[in-house]
Protein backbone atom coordinates (compact mmCIF):
# COMPACT_ATOMS: atom_id res chain seq x y z
CA UNK A 1 0.00 0.00 0.00
CA UNK A 2 0.90 3.46 -0.21
CA UNK A 3 3.87 5.58 1.71
CA UNK A 4 3.83 8.46 3.28
CA UNK A 5 2.82 10.94 0.79
CA UNK A 6 2.44 14.55 2.26
CA UNK A 7 0.84 16.06 -0.62
CA UNK A 8 -1.81 13.43 -0.60
CA UNK A 9 -2.39 13.95 3.13
CA UNK A 10 -2.67 17.19 3.10
CA UNK A 11 -5.20 17.58 0.54
CA UNK A 12 -7.12 14.58 1.77
CA UNK A 13 -7.43 16.04 5.51
CA UNK A 14 -8.17 19.55 4.23
CA UNK A 15 -11.36 18.16 2.48
CA UNK A 16 -12.63 15.97 5.07
CA UNK A 17 -12.37 18.34 7.56
CA UNK A 18 -14.33 21.12 6.02
CA UNK A 19 -16.94 18.17 4.89
CA UNK A 20 -16.73 17.88 9.13
CA UNK A 21 -16.64 21.26 10.01
CA UNK A 22 -20.31 21.90 7.84
CA UNK A 23 -22.11 19.04 9.29
CA UNK A 24 -20.90 20.38 12.84
CA UNK A 25 -22.37 23.70 12.00
CA UNK A 26 -25.58 21.99 10.53
CA UNK A 27 -25.67 19.61 14.09
CA UNK A 28 -25.07 22.42 16.53
CA UNK A 29 -28.15 23.67 17.18
CA UNK A 30 -28.31 27.89 17.85
CA UNK A 31 -32.18 27.71 19.24
CA UNK A 32 -33.59 28.29 23.17
CA UNK A 33 -29.69 27.96 24.47
CA UNK A 34 -28.50 30.10 26.85
CA UNK A 35 -26.17 32.63 24.97
CA UNK A 36 -22.91 32.06 26.87
CA UNK A 37 -22.85 28.57 26.68
CA UNK A 38 -23.33 28.70 23.21
CA UNK A 39 -20.83 30.94 22.50
CA UNK A 40 -18.40 28.80 24.85
CA UNK A 41 -19.15 25.59 22.94
CA UNK A 42 -18.77 27.52 19.14
CA UNK A 43 -15.77 29.03 20.63
CA UNK A 44 -13.67 24.99 21.74
CA UNK A 45 -15.67 23.57 18.59
CA UNK A 46 -14.72 25.73 15.84
CA UNK A 47 -10.99 26.29 17.37
CA UNK A 48 -8.76 25.41 14.46
CA UNK A 49 -8.96 21.46 15.28
CA UNK A 50 -7.19 18.95 13.00
CA UNK A 51 -10.86 16.44 12.94
CA UNK A 52 -8.83 13.26 13.07
CA UNK A 53 -11.01 11.12 15.29
CA UNK A 54 -13.88 12.06 12.57
CA UNK A 55 -11.77 12.07 9.48
CA UNK A 56 -10.60 8.20 10.67
CA UNK A 57 -14.20 7.65 11.56
CA UNK A 58 -14.61 8.33 7.82
CA UNK A 59 -11.65 6.77 6.21
CA UNK A 60 -12.79 3.52 8.03
CA UNK A 61 -16.54 3.57 6.72
CA UNK A 62 -14.63 3.70 2.87
CA UNK A 63 -11.86 1.52 3.69
CA UNK A 64 -14.58 -1.38 4.24
CA UNK A 65 -16.78 -0.44 1.31
CA UNK A 66 -19.34 2.79 2.85
CA UNK A 67 -20.68 5.10 2.47
CA UNK A 68 -18.71 8.44 3.86
CA UNK A 69 -21.88 10.60 3.89
CA UNK A 70 -23.77 8.05 5.87
CA UNK A 71 -21.06 7.94 8.64
CA UNK A 72 -20.73 11.59 9.12
CA UNK A 73 -22.86 12.36 12.16
CA UNK A 74 -20.87 9.79 14.13
CA UNK A 75 -17.87 11.26 12.90
CA UNK A 76 -19.33 14.78 14.35
CA UNK A 77 -20.29 12.84 17.44
CA UNK A 78 -16.64 11.59 18.30
CA UNK A 79 -15.39 15.23 17.66
CA UNK A 80 -18.33 16.82 20.26
CA UNK A 81 -16.74 14.26 22.89
CA UNK A 82 -13.33 14.77 21.80
CA UNK A 83 -14.12 19.06 22.28
CA UNK A 84 -15.51 17.97 25.74
CA UNK A 85 -12.92 16.24 27.08
CA UNK A 86 -9.98 19.32 25.76
CA UNK A 87 -11.99 21.74 27.64
CA UNK A 88 -12.33 19.67 30.94
CA UNK A 89 -8.45 18.64 30.54
CA UNK A 90 -7.61 22.40 30.33
CA UNK A 91 -9.21 22.91 33.59
CA UNK A 92 -6.59 24.48 36.97
CA UNK A 93 -7.90 21.04 38.41
CA UNK A 94 -6.78 19.07 35.74
CA UNK A 95 -3.62 19.74 33.50
CA UNK A 96 -4.24 23.45 34.07
CA UNK A 97 -3.58 24.57 30.48
CA UNK A 98 -4.06 28.34 29.63
CA UNK A 99 -4.11 27.78 25.83
CA UNK A 100 -5.22 25.70 23.58
CA UNK A 101 -4.26 26.04 20.30
CA UNK A 102 -2.92 29.44 20.51
CA UNK A 103 -5.61 30.90 21.89
CA UNK A 104 -7.19 31.08 25.28
CA UNK A 105 -8.84 28.09 26.85
CA UNK A 106 -11.76 28.23 27.34
CA UNK A 107 -11.95 28.57 31.36
CA UNK A 108 -10.10 31.23 30.53
CA UNK A 109 -12.08 32.85 28.09
CA UNK A 110 -15.52 31.98 29.75
CA UNK A 111 -14.64 31.20 33.35
CA UNK A 112 -14.43 27.80 34.90
CA UNK A 113 -18.49 27.34 35.45
CA UNK A 114 -19.20 28.05 31.80
CA UNK A 115 -16.62 25.79 30.43
CA UNK A 116 -17.24 22.77 32.73
CA UNK A 117 -21.14 23.34 31.07
CA UNK A 118 -19.93 23.79 28.02
CA UNK A 119 -18.06 20.37 27.98
CA UNK A 120 -21.31 18.87 30.08
CA UNK A 121 -23.15 19.90 26.87
CA UNK A 122 -20.99 19.02 24.29
CA UNK A 123 -20.61 15.22 25.72
CA UNK A 124 -24.67 15.32 26.11
CA UNK A 125 -25.08 16.74 22.70
CA UNK A 126 -23.07 13.79 21.50
CA UNK A 127 -25.83 11.19 22.15
CA UNK A 128 -28.63 13.15 21.41
CA UNK A 129 -27.17 13.48 17.72
CA UNK A 130 -26.63 9.33 17.80
CA UNK A 131 -29.96 8.67 18.50
CA UNK A 132 -32.24 11.03 16.75
CA UNK A 133 -33.24 9.20 13.67
CA UNK A 134 -34.81 12.32 12.01
CA UNK A 135 -31.42 14.42 12.51
CA UNK A 136 -29.13 12.35 10.97
CA UNK A 137 -28.18 9.60 7.84
CA UNK A 138 -28.76 6.91 10.22
CA UNK A 139 -32.51 5.95 9.95
CA UNK A 140 -31.65 3.56 7.21
CA UNK A 141 -30.08 1.40 9.57
CA UNK A 142 -31.43 -0.88 11.97
CA UNK A 143 -32.07 -0.46 15.79
CA UNK A 144 -29.39 -2.88 17.01
CA UNK A 145 -27.36 -1.56 14.70
CA UNK A 146 -27.31 2.32 15.79
CA UNK A 147 -27.83 1.14 19.65
CA UNK A 148 -24.07 -0.98 18.68
CA UNK A 149 -22.61 1.82 17.56
CA UNK A 150 -23.81 4.16 20.50
CA UNK A 151 -22.71 1.73 23.06
CA UNK A 152 -19.29 1.57 21.55
CA UNK A 153 -18.64 5.17 21.57
CA UNK A 154 -20.25 5.52 25.18
CA UNK A 155 -18.02 2.66 26.15
CA UNK A 156 -14.73 4.21 24.56
CA UNK A 157 -15.91 7.62 26.39
CA UNK A 158 -16.47 6.46 29.69
CA UNK A 159 -15.05 5.35 32.97
CA UNK A 160 -13.87 2.31 30.76
CA UNK A 161 -11.98 4.18 28.23
CA UNK A 162 -11.05 8.29 28.00
CA UNK A 163 -12.49 9.20 31.61
CA UNK A 164 -10.48 5.70 33.36
CA UNK A 165 -7.59 7.22 31.54
CA UNK A 166 -7.92 10.55 32.58
CA UNK A 167 -8.28 9.33 36.24
CA UNK A 168 -5.22 7.03 35.90
CA UNK A 169 -2.82 10.31 34.54
CA UNK A 170 -4.37 12.55 37.41
CA UNK A 171 -3.17 9.91 40.02
CA UNK A 172 -0.26 8.46 38.36
CA UNK A 173 2.15 10.12 40.86
CA UNK A 174 0.78 7.81 43.53
CA UNK A 175 1.46 4.56 41.29
CA UNK A 176 5.22 2.95 40.76
CA UNK A 177 6.63 4.68 37.66
CA UNK A 178 6.40 1.41 35.08
CA UNK A 179 6.06 0.63 31.14
CA UNK A 180 2.41 -1.21 32.15
CA UNK A 181 1.21 1.83 33.87
CA UNK A 182 1.94 4.13 31.28
CA UNK A 183 0.68 1.98 28.69
CA UNK A 184 -2.91 1.42 30.47
CA UNK A 185 -3.28 5.16 31.05
CA UNK A 186 -2.48 5.94 27.12
CA UNK A 187 -4.63 2.73 26.27
CA UNK A 188 -7.46 4.33 27.67
CA UNK A 189 -7.14 8.17 27.73
CA UNK A 190 -6.37 9.04 24.04
CA UNK A 191 -6.23 5.13 22.62
CA UNK A 192 -9.86 4.57 23.42
CA UNK A 193 -11.93 7.07 21.24
CA UNK A 194 -9.14 6.50 18.32
CA UNK A 195 -10.25 2.85 18.20
CA UNK A 196 -14.05 3.57 18.74
CA UNK A 197 -13.89 6.22 15.85
CA UNK A 198 -12.10 3.75 13.43
CA UNK A 199 -14.52 0.45 14.46
CA UNK A 200 -17.88 2.61 14.62
CA UNK A 201 -16.85 4.00 10.92
CA UNK A 202 -16.67 -0.09 10.09
CA UNK A 203 -19.93 -1.21 11.71
CA UNK A 204 -22.00 1.15 10.18
CA UNK A 205 -21.74 -0.72 7.04
CA UNK A 206 -21.67 -4.40 8.57
CA UNK A 207 -18.41 -5.03 8.32
CA UNK A 208 -16.82 -9.16 9.17
CA UNK A 209 -14.97 -9.16 12.68
CA UNK A 210 -11.86 -9.91 10.90
CA UNK A 211 -12.03 -6.19 9.20
CA UNK A 212 -13.12 -4.50 12.62
CA UNK A 213 -11.08 -6.79 14.55
CA UNK A 214 -7.77 -5.26 12.08
CA UNK A 215 -9.56 -1.75 12.80
CA UNK A 216 -9.54 -2.23 16.41
CA UNK A 217 -5.35 -3.43 16.27
CA UNK A 218 -5.19 0.00 14.12
CA UNK A 219 -6.76 2.20 16.72
CA UNK A 220 -4.91 0.46 19.32
CA UNK A 221 -1.66 1.05 17.95
CA UNK A 222 -2.59 4.31 16.71
CA UNK A 223 -3.79 5.89 19.87
CA UNK A 224 -0.64 5.07 21.48
CA UNK A 225 1.33 6.36 19.10
CA UNK A 226 -0.30 9.48 19.00
CA UNK A 227 0.11 10.10 22.90
CA UNK A 228 3.74 9.30 22.51
CA UNK A 229 4.25 11.69 19.69
CA UNK A 230 2.14 14.40 21.87
CA UNK A 231 4.47 13.66 25.37
CA UNK A 232 7.28 13.86 22.61
CA UNK A 233 6.22 17.36 21.47
CA UNK A 234 5.66 18.46 24.98
CA UNK A 235 9.13 18.39 25.30
CA UNK A 236 10.72 18.98 22.49
CA UNK A 237 8.02 20.79 19.97
CA UNK A 238 7.86 24.31 19.02
CA UNK A 239 5.50 26.22 21.11
CA UNK A 240 4.38 28.46 17.81
CA UNK A 241 3.79 25.34 15.42
CA UNK A 242 1.62 23.88 18.41
CA UNK A 243 -0.69 26.89 19.74
CA UNK A 244 0.19 26.09 23.86
CA UNK A 245 3.34 25.87 25.45
CA UNK A 246 5.66 22.76 26.10
CA UNK A 247 7.33 21.48 29.21
CA UNK A 248 3.95 20.85 31.19
CA UNK A 249 4.66 17.06 31.96
CA UNK A 250 8.12 17.42 33.56
CA UNK A 251 6.81 21.04 35.34
CA UNK A 252 3.36 18.24 36.79
CA UNK A 253 5.72 15.36 36.85
CA UNK A 254 3.39 13.61 35.07
CA UNK A 255 4.63 10.30 33.96
CA UNK A 256 5.56 9.55 30.21
CA UNK A 257 7.68 7.40 27.73
CA UNK A 258 10.16 10.32 27.75
CA UNK A 259 10.70 10.86 31.36
CA UNK A 260 10.33 6.95 32.04
CA UNK A 261 11.92 5.70 29.25
CA UNK A 262 14.30 8.47 27.91
CA UNK A 263 13.65 10.45 24.34
CA UNK A 264 15.83 7.75 21.87
CA UNK A 265 13.19 4.81 22.98
CA UNK A 266 10.24 6.67 23.17
CA UNK A 267 10.67 7.27 19.20
CA UNK A 268 11.34 4.00 18.80
CA UNK A 269 8.38 2.85 20.50
CA UNK A 270 6.16 5.45 18.48
CA UNK A 271 7.94 4.51 15.11
CA UNK A 272 6.91 0.55 16.55
CA UNK A 273 3.44 1.29 17.23
CA UNK A 274 2.99 3.20 13.76
CA UNK A 275 4.95 -0.15 12.30
CA UNK A 276 1.92 -2.45 13.79
CA UNK A 277 -0.98 -0.04 12.96
CA UNK A 278 0.20 0.05 9.25
CA UNK A 279 0.76 -3.73 9.15
CA UNK A 280 -2.82 -4.09 10.99
CA UNK A 281 -4.16 -3.00 7.49
CA UNK A 282 -2.55 -6.05 5.43
CA UNK A 283 -5.77 -7.26 4.81
CA UNK A 284 -7.45 -3.86 3.09
CA UNK A 285 -7.14 -2.94 -0.31
CA UNK A 286 -6.44 0.49 -1.73
CA UNK A 287 -9.68 2.27 -0.21
CA UNK A 288 -7.94 2.24 3.17
CA UNK A 289 -4.80 4.03 2.18
CA UNK A 290 -5.79 6.95 4.03
CA UNK A 291 -5.96 5.47 7.17
CA UNK A 292 -1.94 4.04 5.91
CA UNK A 293 -1.45 7.64 5.42
CA UNK A 294 -2.48 8.82 8.50
CA UNK A 295 -0.67 6.62 10.30
CA UNK A 296 2.57 7.93 8.98
CA UNK A 297 1.64 11.61 10.17
CA UNK A 298 1.63 11.15 12.94
CA UNK A 299 4.73 10.16 13.82
CA UNK A 300 6.07 12.79 11.87
CA UNK A 301 3.66 15.50 12.89
CA UNK A 302 4.99 18.72 14.04
CA UNK A 303 1.96 19.89 16.65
Amino acid sequence: MAEYDDGFLKAYLQDRRKIVEEALEHYIPADDIPAEIYEAVRYSLFNGGKRIRPILCLAAAEAVGGDMASAIPVACALELIHTYSLIHDDLPAMDNDDFRRGKPACHKAFGEDIAILAGDALLTEAFVLLSRAEKVRLSGFSAEKRLAVIQEIAYAAGICGMVGGQALDMLSGKFEAEENTLREIHRRKTGALIVAAVKSGAMIFNAGKDKIQSLAEYGINLGLAFQIADDILNVEGDRELMGKGTGSDAAHDKLTYPALLGMKMAKEKLARHIEVAVASLSGFDERAMPLVVIARYVMERKS
